[in-house]
Protein backbone atom coordinates (compact mmCIF):
# COMPACT_ATOMS: atom_id res chain seq x y z
CA UNK A 1 0.00 0.00 0.00
CA UNK A 2 1.84 3.53 -0.65
CA UNK A 3 2.60 5.56 1.62
CA UNK A 4 0.18 8.87 2.32
CA UNK A 5 -3.16 6.44 1.03
CA UNK A 6 -6.37 7.58 2.99
CA UNK A 7 -9.39 5.52 3.44
CA UNK A 8 -12.63 5.96 4.44
CA UNK A 9 -13.92 4.00 7.79
CA UNK A 10 -17.47 3.31 9.62
CA UNK A 11 -17.75 3.17 13.06
CA UNK A 12 -19.02 -0.49 13.03
CA UNK A 13 -19.46 -0.75 17.41
CA UNK A 14 -19.51 1.57 19.85
CA UNK A 15 -17.23 1.94 22.36
CA UNK A 16 -17.81 -0.18 25.28
CA UNK A 17 -16.44 0.64 28.88
CA UNK A 18 -12.47 0.53 28.51
CA UNK A 19 -12.73 -0.95 24.78
CA UNK A 20 -12.88 1.52 21.64
CA UNK A 21 -14.94 1.73 18.75
CA UNK A 22 -14.74 -0.93 16.27
CA UNK A 23 -13.86 0.41 13.00
CA UNK A 24 -14.41 -0.93 9.39
CA UNK A 25 -13.33 -0.16 5.65
CA UNK A 26 -16.42 -2.25 4.90
CA UNK A 27 -18.95 0.77 4.16
CA UNK A 28 -22.75 0.08 4.25
CA UNK A 29 -25.50 2.05 4.57
CA UNK A 30 -28.86 0.94 6.61
CA UNK A 31 -32.47 2.40 5.17
CA UNK A 32 -35.61 1.24 6.52
CA UNK A 33 -35.85 -2.06 4.40
CA UNK A 34 -32.40 -2.59 3.33
CA UNK A 35 -28.56 -2.21 4.12
CA UNK A 36 -26.75 -1.45 1.26
CA UNK A 37 -23.27 -2.05 1.13
CA UNK A 38 -21.22 -0.50 -1.97
CA UNK A 39 -18.58 -2.79 -4.60
CA UNK A 40 -20.72 -5.73 -3.76
CA UNK A 41 -23.36 -7.52 -5.86
CA UNK A 42 -24.84 -10.20 -3.24
CA UNK A 43 -28.15 -10.48 -2.41
CA UNK A 44 -29.34 -11.69 0.90
CA UNK A 45 -32.90 -11.98 2.81
CA UNK A 46 -32.80 -11.85 6.94
CA UNK A 47 -32.44 -14.97 8.68
CA UNK A 48 -35.42 -13.69 10.41
CA UNK A 49 -38.36 -14.40 7.39
CA UNK A 50 -38.75 -17.69 7.79
CA UNK A 51 -41.08 -18.17 4.95
CA UNK A 52 -39.67 -19.95 1.52
CA UNK A 53 -41.80 -18.00 -0.55
CA UNK A 54 -41.65 -14.41 0.96
CA UNK A 55 -37.73 -15.03 1.04
CA UNK A 56 -37.62 -15.89 -2.83
CA UNK A 57 -40.23 -12.90 -3.57
CA UNK A 58 -37.77 -10.56 -2.08
CA UNK A 59 -34.91 -11.49 -3.55
CA UNK A 60 -36.37 -11.11 -6.33
CA UNK A 61 -37.58 -7.84 -6.12
CA UNK A 62 -34.01 -6.78 -4.86
CA UNK A 63 -32.36 -8.13 -7.52
CA UNK A 64 -34.81 -6.29 -10.00
CA UNK A 65 -34.28 -3.08 -7.89
CA UNK A 66 -30.78 -3.56 -7.09
CA UNK A 67 -28.04 -0.81 -8.39
CA UNK A 68 -24.86 -2.07 -10.21
CA UNK A 69 -22.21 -2.56 -8.22
CA UNK A 70 -24.26 -2.32 -4.79
CA UNK A 71 -24.75 -5.54 -2.38
CA UNK A 72 -27.74 -5.71 -0.19
CA UNK A 73 -29.41 -7.10 2.81
CA UNK A 74 -32.93 -7.58 3.11
CA UNK A 75 -34.07 -6.33 6.71
CA UNK A 76 -37.08 -8.24 8.57
CA UNK A 77 -39.17 -5.30 8.09
CA UNK A 78 -39.23 -4.99 4.29
CA UNK A 79 -41.67 -8.89 4.69
CA UNK A 80 -45.07 -8.21 2.86
CA UNK A 81 -43.60 -4.82 0.97
CA UNK A 82 -44.36 -3.96 -2.29
CA UNK A 83 -41.95 -3.39 -5.10
CA UNK A 84 -42.97 0.48 -4.99
CA UNK A 85 -41.83 1.29 -1.23
CA UNK A 86 -38.59 -1.03 -1.86
CA UNK A 87 -37.67 0.99 -4.31
CA UNK A 88 -38.25 3.91 -2.79
CA UNK A 89 -35.84 3.08 0.01
CA UNK A 90 -33.25 2.30 -2.38
CA UNK A 91 -33.51 5.99 -3.96
CA UNK A 92 -33.26 7.23 -0.22
CA UNK A 93 -30.10 4.88 0.39
CA UNK A 94 -28.56 5.82 -2.92
CA UNK A 95 -29.44 9.63 -2.61
CA UNK A 96 -26.94 9.43 0.92
CA UNK A 97 -24.42 7.33 -1.06
CA UNK A 98 -24.28 10.07 -3.57
CA UNK A 99 -24.06 12.93 -0.85
CA UNK A 100 -21.38 10.37 0.83
CA UNK A 101 -19.05 10.57 -2.42
CA UNK A 102 -19.50 13.90 -2.99
CA UNK A 103 -18.30 14.92 0.36
CA UNK A 104 -15.61 12.53 0.50
CA UNK A 105 -13.96 14.27 -2.50
CA UNK A 106 -13.27 17.55 -0.52
CA UNK A 107 -12.51 15.55 3.17
CA UNK A 108 -9.44 15.89 5.39
CA UNK A 109 -8.45 13.28 7.33
CA UNK A 110 -10.53 12.89 10.75
CA UNK A 111 -13.84 14.40 9.50
CA UNK A 112 -16.60 12.87 9.60
CA UNK A 113 -18.49 12.68 5.92
CA UNK A 114 -21.53 11.11 6.95
CA UNK A 115 -23.53 10.58 9.92
CA UNK A 116 -26.18 8.24 10.79
CA UNK A 117 -29.92 9.56 10.69
CA UNK A 118 -30.98 11.20 14.45
CA UNK A 119 -31.65 9.11 17.05
CA UNK A 120 -35.13 9.53 17.13
CA UNK A 121 -35.77 8.53 13.28
CA UNK A 122 -33.43 5.88 13.42
CA UNK A 123 -35.33 4.38 16.51
CA UNK A 124 -38.91 5.18 14.34
CA UNK A 125 -37.17 3.39 11.41
CA UNK A 126 -36.33 0.06 13.08
CA UNK A 127 -39.25 -0.22 15.16
CA UNK A 128 -42.00 1.72 13.86
CA UNK A 129 -45.32 -0.72 12.16
CA UNK A 130 -49.29 -0.53 12.09
CA UNK A 131 -49.39 -1.47 15.85
CA UNK A 132 -48.31 2.42 16.95
CA UNK A 133 -51.22 3.80 17.78
CA UNK A 134 -49.81 7.29 19.19
CA UNK A 135 -46.24 8.95 19.54
CA UNK A 136 -47.04 11.40 22.44
CA UNK A 137 -43.86 14.49 21.73
CA UNK A 138 -43.35 17.61 24.08
CA UNK A 139 -40.93 19.14 22.33
CA UNK A 140 -41.90 21.22 19.38
CA UNK A 141 -38.92 20.74 17.08
CA UNK A 142 -38.59 17.39 17.61
CA UNK A 143 -42.44 17.14 17.33
CA UNK A 144 -41.93 18.63 13.13
CA UNK A 145 -39.00 16.32 12.90
CA UNK A 146 -40.75 13.25 13.47
CA UNK A 147 -44.11 14.45 11.15
CA UNK A 148 -41.43 15.01 8.47
CA UNK A 149 -39.85 11.88 8.71
CA UNK A 150 -43.14 9.54 9.26
CA UNK A 151 -44.58 11.75 5.95
CA UNK A 152 -41.43 10.30 4.26
CA UNK A 153 -41.51 6.46 5.21
CA UNK A 154 -45.43 6.15 6.08
CA UNK A 155 -47.64 8.83 5.18
CA UNK A 156 -50.43 6.74 6.47
CA UNK A 157 -49.20 7.10 9.84
CA UNK A 158 -48.58 10.94 10.23
CA UNK A 159 -51.19 11.73 12.00
CA UNK A 160 -50.59 9.36 15.22
CA UNK A 161 -48.11 12.20 16.05
CA UNK A 162 -49.56 14.11 19.17
CA UNK A 163 -47.82 17.20 20.56
CA UNK A 164 -48.19 16.71 24.65
CA UNK A 165 -49.17 20.25 26.12
CA UNK A 166 -50.26 19.55 29.62
CA UNK A 167 -48.26 21.25 32.19
CA UNK A 168 -47.64 18.12 34.39
CA UNK A 169 -44.37 16.17 32.88
CA UNK A 170 -45.02 13.75 29.94
CA UNK A 171 -43.26 10.95 31.72
CA UNK A 172 -45.07 11.48 35.17
CA UNK A 173 -48.48 11.98 32.86
CA UNK A 174 -48.14 8.30 31.35
CA UNK A 175 -46.55 7.00 34.48
CA UNK A 176 -43.44 6.06 32.44
CA UNK A 177 -41.13 7.04 35.85
CA UNK A 178 -42.48 4.54 37.90
CA UNK A 179 -42.11 1.84 34.86
CA UNK A 180 -38.59 2.66 35.09
CA UNK A 181 -37.84 2.41 38.29
CA UNK A 182 -39.84 -0.99 38.45
CA UNK A 183 -38.37 -2.64 35.40
CA UNK A 184 -34.63 -1.19 35.61
CA UNK A 185 -34.04 -2.22 39.72
CA UNK A 186 -31.82 -5.33 40.86
CA UNK A 187 -35.02 -7.24 41.52
CA UNK A 188 -37.65 -7.33 38.96
CA UNK A 189 -41.26 -8.47 40.42
CA UNK A 190 -43.64 -10.85 38.40
CA UNK A 191 -47.02 -12.42 38.51
CA UNK A 192 -47.65 -14.56 41.63
CA UNK A 193 -44.92 -12.94 44.24
CA UNK A 194 -42.34 -14.57 41.71
CA UNK A 195 -39.23 -11.93 40.94
CA UNK A 196 -35.47 -12.16 39.34
CA UNK A 197 -32.55 -11.11 41.03
CA UNK A 198 -30.50 -9.34 37.77
CA UNK A 199 -26.67 -8.72 39.12
CA UNK A 200 -23.91 -7.34 36.90
CA UNK A 201 -19.94 -8.33 37.06
CA UNK A 202 -17.34 -7.62 34.83
CA UNK A 203 -17.03 -10.26 33.04
CA UNK A 204 -20.99 -11.38 32.85
CA UNK A 205 -24.38 -11.13 34.30
CA UNK A 206 -26.36 -13.53 36.60
CA UNK A 207 -29.85 -13.90 36.71
CA UNK A 208 -31.48 -15.63 39.58
CA UNK A 209 -34.84 -16.74 39.23
CA UNK A 210 -37.49 -16.85 42.79
CA UNK A 211 -40.46 -18.24 43.36
CA UNK A 212 -41.26 -15.88 46.38
CA UNK A 213 -42.59 -18.46 48.20
CA UNK A 214 -44.94 -19.95 45.70
CA UNK A 215 -44.01 -23.62 45.28
CA UNK A 216 -46.06 -25.57 48.22
CA UNK A 217 -47.72 -28.59 48.53
CA UNK A 218 -46.57 -31.56 47.08
CA UNK A 219 -43.64 -32.39 44.58
CA UNK A 220 -46.50 -33.14 41.71
CA UNK A 221 -47.40 -29.35 42.33
CA UNK A 222 -43.98 -28.08 43.30
CA UNK A 223 -42.90 -29.36 39.87
CA UNK A 224 -45.91 -27.77 38.13
CA UNK A 225 -45.43 -24.67 39.84
CA UNK A 226 -41.63 -24.06 38.98
CA UNK A 227 -42.04 -25.20 35.51
CA UNK A 228 -45.12 -22.45 35.32
CA UNK A 229 -42.89 -19.77 37.01
CA UNK A 230 -39.56 -20.60 35.08
CA UNK A 231 -41.65 -20.29 32.03
CA UNK A 232 -42.90 -16.68 32.96
CA UNK A 233 -39.59 -15.64 34.06
CA UNK A 234 -38.26 -16.57 30.46
CA UNK A 235 -40.39 -14.37 28.84
CA UNK A 236 -39.57 -11.56 31.50
CA UNK A 237 -36.23 -12.65 30.84
CA UNK A 238 -36.12 -11.82 27.52
CA UNK A 239 -37.83 -8.27 27.68
CA UNK A 240 -35.29 -7.06 30.35
CA UNK A 241 -32.33 -7.81 27.78
CA UNK A 242 -33.88 -6.01 25.15
CA UNK A 243 -35.13 -3.23 27.49
CA UNK A 244 -31.48 -2.81 29.37
CA UNK A 245 -28.89 -3.72 25.99
CA UNK A 246 -27.73 -6.30 28.36
CA UNK A 247 -24.80 -7.99 26.24
CA UNK A 248 -22.06 -10.13 26.52
CA UNK A 249 -22.76 -13.70 28.70
CA UNK A 250 -25.86 -14.17 31.07
CA UNK A 251 -26.11 -17.32 32.88
CA UNK A 252 -29.76 -17.89 34.49
CA UNK A 253 -30.38 -20.01 37.66
CA UNK A 254 -33.90 -20.98 36.70
CA UNK A 255 -35.52 -22.55 39.69
CA UNK A 256 -34.50 -26.54 39.79
CA UNK A 257 -36.96 -28.89 37.69
CA UNK A 258 -37.00 -32.54 37.64
CA UNK A 259 -38.79 -33.28 34.77
CA UNK A 260 -36.48 -33.42 31.79
CA UNK A 261 -39.35 -32.49 28.98
CA UNK A 262 -39.90 -29.60 31.45
CA UNK A 263 -36.55 -28.51 30.97
CA UNK A 264 -36.64 -29.25 27.16
CA UNK A 265 -39.87 -27.21 26.74
CA UNK A 266 -38.25 -23.98 28.94
CA UNK A 267 -35.32 -23.91 26.70
CA UNK A 268 -37.89 -23.52 23.98
CA UNK A 269 -39.98 -21.34 25.41
CA UNK A 270 -37.00 -19.18 25.83
CA UNK A 271 -35.51 -19.29 22.08
CA UNK A 272 -38.90 -18.47 21.41
CA UNK A 273 -38.99 -15.17 23.61
CA UNK A 274 -35.35 -14.14 22.35
CA UNK A 275 -36.70 -14.72 18.64
CA UNK A 276 -37.87 -11.21 19.44
CA UNK A 277 -35.03 -9.66 20.02
CA UNK A 278 -32.97 -8.20 16.96
CA UNK A 279 -29.35 -8.67 18.49
CA UNK A 280 -27.71 -11.53 17.65
CA UNK A 281 -27.88 -14.01 20.48
CA UNK A 282 -27.50 -17.90 21.39
CA UNK A 283 -29.24 -19.42 23.93
CA UNK A 284 -27.42 -22.83 24.81
CA UNK A 285 -29.31 -26.22 26.56
CA UNK A 286 -29.92 -26.25 30.25
CA UNK A 287 -26.74 -27.40 31.77
CA UNK A 288 -26.57 -30.25 34.63
CA UNK A 289 -26.57 -27.80 37.32
CA UNK A 290 -29.95 -26.41 35.62
CA UNK A 291 -28.63 -23.32 34.64
CA UNK A 292 -29.09 -22.00 31.21
CA UNK A 293 -26.32 -19.70 29.60
CA UNK A 294 -26.95 -17.38 26.81
CA UNK A 295 -24.96 -14.67 24.93
CA UNK A 296 -26.46 -11.63 23.36
CA UNK A 297 -24.46 -9.16 21.17
CA UNK A 298 -23.04 -6.27 22.90
CA UNK A 299 -23.38 -3.23 20.44
CA UNK A 300 -23.50 0.04 22.94
CA UNK A 301 -22.97 0.38 26.69
CA UNK A 302 -25.77 -0.92 28.54
CA UNK A 303 -28.45 0.58 29.37
CA UNK A 304 -28.04 1.43 33.66
CA UNK A 305 -30.63 3.90 35.61
CA UNK A 306 -30.70 4.12 39.38
CA UNK A 307 -33.41 2.73 41.01
CA UNK A 308 -32.12 3.98 44.85
CA UNK A 309 -33.05 7.58 46.04
CA UNK A 310 -31.97 9.02 49.15
CA UNK A 311 -33.31 8.20 52.26
CA UNK A 312 -35.29 10.28 54.50
CA UNK A 313 -35.02 8.95 57.67
CA UNK A 314 -31.15 8.91 57.88
CA UNK A 315 -30.57 12.18 56.36
CA UNK A 316 -29.10 11.49 53.39
CA UNK A 317 -26.66 8.68 54.65
CA UNK A 318 -27.49 5.65 52.65
CA UNK A 319 -30.05 4.18 49.83
CA UNK A 320 -33.40 2.35 50.71
CA UNK A 321 -35.86 0.95 47.43
CA UNK A 322 -37.26 4.29 45.69
CA UNK A 323 -40.48 4.85 47.38
CA UNK A 324 -42.37 5.27 44.28
CA UNK A 325 -42.52 1.39 44.16
CA UNK A 326 -43.77 1.58 47.94
CA UNK A 327 -47.39 1.59 47.35
CA UNK A 328 -47.43 -1.11 44.50
CA UNK A 329 -45.14 -3.64 46.91
CA UNK A 330 -47.40 -3.29 49.94
CA UNK A 331 -50.52 -4.14 47.46
CA UNK A 332 -48.45 -7.29 46.11
CA UNK A 333 -48.87 -8.49 49.94
CA UNK A 334 -52.72 -7.58 49.98
CA UNK A 335 -53.05 -9.55 46.86
CA UNK A 336 -51.20 -12.81 48.02
CA UNK A 337 -52.67 -12.57 51.36
CA UNK A 338 -56.18 -12.27 50.07
CA UNK A 339 -56.13 -14.76 47.26
CA UNK A 340 -53.23 -17.38 47.90
CA UNK A 341 -53.90 -17.72 51.99
CA UNK A 342 -57.62 -16.16 52.08
CA UNK A 343 -57.38 -13.71 54.83
CA UNK A 344 -60.46 -11.81 55.30
CA UNK A 345 -59.00 -9.11 57.34
CA UNK A 346 -55.43 -7.36 57.95
CA UNK A 347 -54.12 -5.64 59.71
CA UNK A 348 -50.87 -2.80 58.36
CA UNK A 349 -48.10 -0.96 60.31
CA UNK A 350 -46.98 1.83 58.29
CA UNK A 351 -44.88 5.13 59.03
CA UNK A 352 -47.96 7.83 59.48
CA UNK A 353 -46.66 9.78 56.50
CA UNK A 354 -47.86 6.68 54.44
CA UNK A 355 -51.18 6.02 56.77
CA UNK A 356 -52.59 9.41 55.26
CA UNK A 357 -51.95 8.78 52.51
CA UNK A 358 -53.58 5.03 52.25
CA UNK A 359 -56.88 6.66 53.69
CA UNK A 360 -56.95 10.11 52.44
CA UNK A 361 -60.07 10.53 50.09
CA UNK A 362 -63.93 9.44 50.01
CA UNK A 363 -62.95 6.29 47.67
CA UNK A 364 -59.01 6.11 49.54
CA UNK A 365 -56.68 3.77 48.45
CA UNK A 366 -57.82 1.18 51.29
CA UNK A 367 -60.92 0.84 49.99
CA UNK A 368 -59.72 0.67 46.41
CA UNK A 369 -57.80 -2.58 47.51
CA UNK A 370 -61.19 -4.02 49.90
CA UNK A 371 -62.77 -3.36 45.88
CA UNK A 372 -60.26 -5.17 43.87
CA UNK A 373 -59.30 -8.31 46.53
CA UNK A 374 -61.98 -7.90 48.87
CA UNK A 375 -59.95 -8.02 51.98
CA UNK A 376 -60.79 -5.75 54.77
CA UNK A 377 -57.24 -3.68 55.90
CA UNK A 378 -56.69 -1.82 59.02
CA UNK A 379 -54.08 0.79 58.97
CA UNK A 380 -51.79 1.68 62.09
CA UNK A 381 -49.85 4.51 62.05
CA UNK A 382 -46.24 3.34 64.03
CA UNK A 383 -44.49 6.64 64.38
CA UNK A 384 -40.65 4.49 65.33
CA UNK A 385 -41.21 2.72 61.23
CA UNK A 386 -39.10 4.73 58.62
CA UNK A 387 -41.01 5.69 55.70
CA UNK A 388 -40.67 2.87 53.45
CA UNK A 389 -40.90 0.14 56.17
CA UNK A 390 -44.36 -1.90 56.88
CA UNK A 391 -45.31 -4.65 58.56
CA UNK A 392 -49.07 -7.06 58.29
CA UNK A 393 -50.38 -8.62 61.11
CA UNK A 394 -53.40 -11.23 61.49
CA UNK A 395 -56.34 -9.98 63.96
CA UNK A 396 -54.73 -12.70 66.25
CA UNK A 397 -51.89 -9.78 66.78
CA UNK A 398 -49.48 -12.20 64.66
CA UNK A 399 -47.15 -11.05 61.83
CA UNK A 400 -47.63 -12.15 58.60
CA UNK A 401 -44.93 -12.62 55.68
CA UNK A 402 -45.17 -13.80 52.19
Amino acid sequence: MSSGLLLPVQIAKEPISTKGPRITTEISIAGRYFVVSPYYNHVSVSSKIKSPEERNRLKRLALSIKPKNFGIIVRTVAEGKKVAELDKDIQDVLMRWNLFYDTLKVAQPGQKVLGEIDRTSSILRDMLNPNFNHIHVNDNLLYDEIKSYLRSIAPEQEEIVKLFKNKQPIFEHFGIDKQIKSDFGKTVAMQNSAYLVIEHTEAMHVIDVNSGGRNRGDSDSQEKNAFETNCMAAKEIARQLRLRDMGGIIVVDFIDMINLEHKRQLHEVLKEEMKKDPARHTVLPPSKFGLIQLTRERVRPEMKISTTEKCPSCNGTGEIKASILLIDEIENNVRYFAHEQNEKKIILHVHPYIEAYLNKGLISIKWKWYLRHTIKVSIEAVSSFAVTQFAFYNTKGEEIKI
